[in-house]
């Protein structure tokens, strides 16, 4: 027996017309709208989160059907609309130094690894880090911070970090680069003391990343479902994590292997915790869970994590 959909209360637009609930047909339309440009599968049971997040949209525009809106975003030629749509959709969870193991294992043995190389060699050295996902900026600035701390100015390194996301919305917030102080207790207190400055007066409650590791920085704007990525060169180490359990398996192949094709030849791709590349692509070597590494790198011995003042939480 097929069970109905619980009735959805009408809600009002601007003008005081009730907002129609959006009908089967109607989310089928934005299913495949939403896959074929975002990459993004929303099953059937994401479509009250569909019709939440886009009435509010419907009201701005003084719209009363999600017909209405749909017609609307295939009418932009400049896909302006379409941005918001994808905006309004996408999800956005993140935190400081989020998959901590992660990031002791940058610490403990990578940037071990390349000081080691460093040392050995002449000259100055640079690395490129790729935050791939980068929402509002959580993931790009903790890199920095780690970075900043091992490679400060006059070391004889530089690096820079590009951080990309499909939503403008995040890419604002991410480059403004101001959260709750709530947030600080995710940052180890070195990195926070060090790095971050608290809000005061009006900014009471805020705190806003220094400029060292913003200097360091720079957002655009990137969908990973496009057939080309926009950018130039390769990079040691590519973060793309928590967005590929959106894709089905064709976007999540195609993804990962546009995202190989700027690894570099010793670099490292970081996923989440939810994702694993088992089946999905030959083209790296599994590390550790959700790190692997260029295939064209020799294997290297996982050292054991250490845990001192900059591990991280």
């Amino acid at each position: 027996m097929t069970m109905k959909q619980p009735m959805l209360a009408p809600t009002q637009s601007t003008a005081g017309q009730a907002i129609r609930p959006v009908s089967d047909h109607e989310f089928a339309l934005f299913q495949k709208l939403i896959y074929s440009k975002a990459g993004i599968h929303l099953a059937p049971a994401k479509k009250a989160l569909l019709e939440a997040r886009l009435t509010r949209r419907l009201r701005e525009l003084g719209l009363h059907s999600f017909a209405a809106y749909y017609q609307k975003v295939l009418a932009v030629d400049d896909d302006e609309e379409l941005v918001v749509l994808l905006d309004r959709i996408a999800t956005n969870e993140t935190h400081f130094f989020r998959e901590p193991k992660q990031f002791e294992f940058l610490d403990n043995q990578i940037i071990s690894e390349w000081q080691s190389e460093g040392h050995a060699a002449s000259g100055r050295r640079s690395i490129r880090v790729w935050s791939a996902a980068c929402s509002t900026g959580e993931e790009p600035y903790s890199i920095a911070m780690m970075l900043s701390d091992h490679f400060a100015p006059g070391s004889g390194w530089d690096f820079d970090i590009l951080a990309t996301d499909l939503s403008t919305r995040v890419l604002a917030a991410a480059s403004a680069a101001v959260w709750p102080v709530a947030k600080a207790s995710e940052i180890p207190n070195s990195y926070l003391k060090k790095y971050m400055l608290k809000g005061i007066g009006e900014q009471e409650g805020k705190m806003k990343a220094g400029p060292e590791i913003r200097s360091v920085i720079r957002f655009e704007r990137l969908n990973l479902n496009d057939d080309h990525y926009p950018v130039e060169g390769n990079f040691d180490l590519i973060f793309c994590r928590n967005v590929l359990i959106y894709f089905d398996t064709r976007a999540r192949a195609g993804a990962i292997a546009r995202l190989i094709d700027h690894l570099a030849p010793n670099g490292y791709l970081f996923v989440g915790h939810a994702e694993s590349l088992h089946s999905v692509t030959d083209r790296v070597r599994y590390v550790l869970p959700t790190i692997y590494s260029n295939c064209s790198q020799p294997q290297l011995a996982v050292k054991p994590q250490r845990h001192g003042a900059k591990s991280t939480r």
